[in-house]
């Protein structure tokens, strides 16, 4: 199992905290509340803890679990107390209308995270194809992108403790897409589905 330290305090963070705590992992709770980070670590319960914010995070996968426009700022605050850590980026940048990103390059959060990240440290895109309430409840394929394959492997077996199946789409450039498919679903929910209690996955031919 791995160590996970989880940088926020809001739904995703309390949803992935708490499958983490579930598949055996130890967790790390850290937010700029202290108060709102041990709140969130008792009600998680299986000992996780709260983490003081900015100090290095006790867990070797960082998973960021901010607003998009808060993560490579935040990274870059946290400089070399991330240094050697797999920094895991779950953000989706929409614009305003939810129907295409809020950046206007072939760029991603993950792939902005590697440029202020520390050295040593790696970035991996997942867990932004799932609406929560799906990641909480259900078992949805999790998509992930990242240029170290050591990265991809300790990432994908932290889903796999989840009970979810992990899916490599590649080096982190795959991250802009990924975060394309994070409007795909939007889409789908407001028109092809009809509702959000669904997820991309992967159906496979039988042998």
């Amino acid at each position: 199992m791995s160590g996970i330290s989880i940088i926020g305090t809001g739904n995703m963070a309390r949803t992935i905290g708490a499958r983490a705590v579930a598949g055996g992992n130890t967790v790390e709770v850290m937010g700029r509340d202290r108060s709102r980070a041990a709140a969130l670590a008792e009600a998680l319960g299986g000992g996780a803890t709260a983490g003081e914010w900015g100090a290095a995070p006790a867990g070797d996968i960082v998973v960021v679990a901010l607003l998009h426009d808060g993560v490579v700022p935040v990274v870059a605050q946290f400089g070399d107390a991330l240094a050697g850590k797999v920094i895991v980026d779950i953000s989706n940048p929409f614009n305003s209308a939810f129907d295409g990103l809020a950046h206007r390059e072939q760029t991603s959060i993950a792939q902005e995270v590697a440029k202020v990240a520390p050295a040593g440290a790696d970035v991996v895109k997942a867990f932004n194809t799932v609406f929560r309430h799906v990641l909480e409840r259900g078992r949805p394929d999790i998509f992930i992108a990242g240029d170290s394959a050591r990265a991809k492997a300790r990432v994908g077996a932290f889903v796999k403790s989840l009970g979810l199946r992990p899916l490599d789409v590649g080096g982190l450039g795959m991250a802009h897409w990924l975060e394309g498919a994070g409007v795909v679903t939007v889409g789908l929910a407001n028109h092809g589905v009809g509702n959000l209690d669904f997820a991309l996955g992967i159906t496979e031919l039988p042998a």
